[in-house]
């Protein structure tokens, strides 16, 4: 059975972006008699509202569509996140980082600019604590300093061998391409798996929210294509099944850039007040 989700984040007011997204998984779970999810993706605390969260459910309702319950909230479940990260550490693949984002900038602007620099690792994490010593870890641990848990990538594709970390793509990629793909972690390098203020990550979460949801197709945009890489990467070493993906084209502004939260006048809140229908979100996002 298909299984499908929706898994918005209660940051702002949905717009004509969420909308295709929305629609778009809950079609494909209608059409095959599947079951649509509707997840909240809640784990930035600070910045979550209740009001936002129910005006998701007053917008997906006026489109027309309903979901399977229960609705589950990452805050609810940092239980299940933290246990991932154990599983991980215990393979020592998880390492402390002690960088703030300042320093990071600063080392990769200085790396891209060396002679003979790889372009392929522009924008990413240099790698600066990975190799910290056992002496340097416990002093800086025994002073209080904040740091992030990191995945060492590198280990990470090293002990699981040759094992295949391709996925079906049941939509289109950023060269329009369906079909089998392969995913290339290593673009994305070491990525933070948690911090102090944050107990999660969003690659992490949504690897265990969709195995633990039993979700078959992963329907989302374009611009998360990418995102695909590392989750293939997570779900191979916690040993979690591996959806397919249906990455939609992004529904984009008059100035060719895609929406976002700050786009007030494309909300669909703002879109029914102006006396928008269904029908019209509908056509508008090419439905």
């Amino acid at each position: 059975m298909i299984v499908t989700r929706f898994a918005p984040s209660p940051t702002g007011f949905l717009h004509i972006g969420h909308a295709c997204s929305a629609l778009t998984a809950w079609q494909t779970a209608r059409d095959s008699g599947g079951k649509f999810l509707l997840r909240i993706e809640d784990i930035d605390l600070p910045r979550c509202r209740t009001e936002f969260e129910q005006a998701i459910f007053e917008d997906l309702l006026w489109l027309g569509i309903g979901w399977d319950t229960p609705v589950r909230r990452q805050s609810q479940h940092f239980d299940d996140y933290s246990s991932a990260i154990q599983r991980l550490e215990l393979k020592g693949l998880v390492y402390p980082c002690f960088c703030t984002r300042q320093e990071i900038a600063a080392e990769i602007a200085r790396a891209s600019a060396a002679p003979h620099a790889d372009a392929s690792a522009s924008g990413r994490y240099p790698g600066t604590c990975r190799s910290l010593s056992v002496a340097d870890l416990s002093e800086r641990m025994a002073n209080g300093n904040a740091y992030a848990l990191r995945l060492d990538c590198g280990k990470a594709l090293a002990s699981i061998g040759a094992q295949d970390l391709g996925f079906e793509e049941l939509g289109s990629g950023p060269e329009g391409q369906a079909g089998y793909q392969r995913a290339h972690p290593e673009r994305a390098g070491d990525i933070v798996l948690a911090r102090k203020e944050l107990p999660t990550s969003y690659h992490l979460a949504v690897v265990v929210d969709d195995a633990l949801q039993g979700v078959t197709v992963v329907t989302r945009g374009q611009d998360l294509f990418t995102a695909t890489d590392i989750q293939r990467l997570l779900q191979a070493l916690l040993g979690l099944p591996t959806p397919r993906y249906l990455h939609h084209r992004l529904i984009l502004n008059s100035e060719g850039k895609k929406f976002s939260k700050r786009d007030g006048a494309v909300t669909l809140r703002s879109l029914r007040s102006s006396g928008a229908s269904p029908g019209d979100i509908r056509r508008m996002i090419g439905m």
